[in-house]
């Protein structure tokens, strides 16, 4: 008798010149995972043009990352209490060393976080945005 066990790989994709693979959650596929400290910023810049020109709106489900195409979807995990939330990265930031990505208040109110200002959190990109 002869059983035959294996795995089949995920998928590879390529984004610039590096590869990752993909992986399925319950909630849809993962292209990459990050894990650092997430900040956001307030109403101060509210009605102002983000890099992407896009006018910021403190309430919206948006982000801005240092290297992430305009248009990235990620799912950011507060790793303090497992809340998470969507958004697109419509912005450039965070410019405080040590930091990975920087919320809108609305964002960071889902998960959690506005009170404590940081949080470790876990980026998970599920949705690469267009290359411009």
């Amino acid at each position: 008798m002869l059983i035959c066990i294996g795995c089949v790989s995920s998928p590879q994709y390529q984004r610039g010149k590096k590869s990752f693979f993909r992986w399925q959650t319950g909630e849809g596929y993962v292209l990459e995972s990050t894990v650092g400290i997430a900040s956001y910023y307030d109403k101060g810049f509210a009605g102002k043009p983000t890099a992407s020109g896009e006018i910021f709106n403190p309430n919206a489900m948006t982000a801005a990352h240092k290297t992430y195409s305009f248009g990235t979807k990620v799912r950011v995990v507060n790793l303090k209490n497992n809340k998470t939330v969507v958004v697109r990265i419509n912005d450039r930031g965070p410019f405080v060393k040590g930091r990975i990505i920087d919320l809108s208040r609305g964002a960071a109110e889902k998960i959690g976080m506005v009170n404590d200002g940081v949080t470790r959190v876990r980026i998970e990109v599920l949705e690469w945005g267009e290359e411009k």
